[in-house]
């Protein structure tokens, strides 16, 4: 009875982030489902159209675009900020007069808001004004000689994926950070005896070491990198010629412009089971590994 009591004490505590969970998350994911069952509006419900919608998605070609679009994205950005992350944290972790300054100006630009990064980005890489190419004729690019990085589809990615990087860097930098503080000194001190290089220390302990929470921030990087939109749509809005229109954008424009939630319901959890099952396989691997 004494147990009991005090689980009821703690559900009384918890009922008020429960009602609003189950009324801000629970409640639209069922009815998401429902709407992608039904041809639905921004005003009404129409009428029920069955598997209707997921037909036509499997054969829509655009968003299948979209899907590859926001997955080139994932190749673009998740290795390179595990890499970056890490050799930011190698940085600031070590014993240093501008520890602080670096431990500071790597995290600062996290705390911009999306649209505000993508406005810096969208000034930085302008041409002729911008910047990036400014800093290129600085260093001999011709004059007259310009490089359109919103413009043209593999230059486009690489400066939305340039900016996603110096703008959400500074949160895996500090996973990767307090991470490597947990290190104990013993291990290095003990490999140094032995005579290990700095290089050594690196790929057989420090590496290792971080492979916990290298995991964690692979599958939260995966996920982030397929939702990604505001700042592709601020920056590019897609284009050139929907060469960079990711899923999310894809979805949004099919649910408010063109006023078919119904169907955008649909694609929302084709994008919800995609990183379900990616969830799933890095689960299954990170298991086996720990068992291994």
């Amino acid at each position: 009875m004494k147990k009991l009591r005090i689980d009821m004490q703690a559900l009384l505590f918890l009922l008020p982030f429960l009602i609003v969970y189950i009324l801000f998350t629970i409640w639209p994911m069922i009815k998401g489902v429902e709407m992608s069952f039904y041809k639905w509006t921004l005003i009404k419900k129409l009428k029920y159209v069955g598997f209707d919608n997921f037909k036509r998605m499997f054969q829509d070609d655009q968003f299948w675009a979209a899907v590859w679009h926001s997955t080139i994205f994932v190749f673009l950005t998740t290795p390179t900020m595990i890499a970056l992350a890490i050799g930011l944290a190698l940085i600031a972790n070590r014993k240093s007069r501008l520890q602080k300054l670096y431990r500071s100006a790597f995290f600062l630009p996290s705390i911009l808001s999306v649209s505000v990064a993508s406005y810096l980005g969208l000034f930085m890489f302008q041409p002729y004004t911008g910047f990036i190419n400014g800093f290129l004729h600085a260093l001999g690019m011709p004059e007259g000689k310009e490089v359109f990085w919103l413009t043209e589809p593999s230059l486009a990615w690489i400066a939305i994926a340039a900016l996603t990087l110096w703008w959400t860097v500074g949160f895996n930098f500090i996973l990767y950070l307090s991470a490597m503080q947990e290190i104990p000194d013993d291990m290095y001190e003990a490999a140094s005896l032995d005579g290990a290089t700095r290089g050594q220390m690196f790929w057989r302990i420090t590496l290792p070491m971080l492979n916990p929470i290298t995991r964690t921030i692979l599958m939260l990087q995966i996920i982030a990198s397929y939702k990604v939109f505001l700042q592709i749509y601020i920056i590019t809005g897609g284009g050139p010629l929907d060469s960079t229109r990711p899923i999310i954008q894809y979805i949004y424009q099919t649910g408010f412009r063109k006023n078919d939630l119904g169907y955008a319901a649909t694609m929302s959890y084709m994008l919800f089971a995609i990183l379900l099952v990616l969830s799933i396989i890095q689960y299954v691997i990170s298991n086996r590994k720990e068992a291994v």
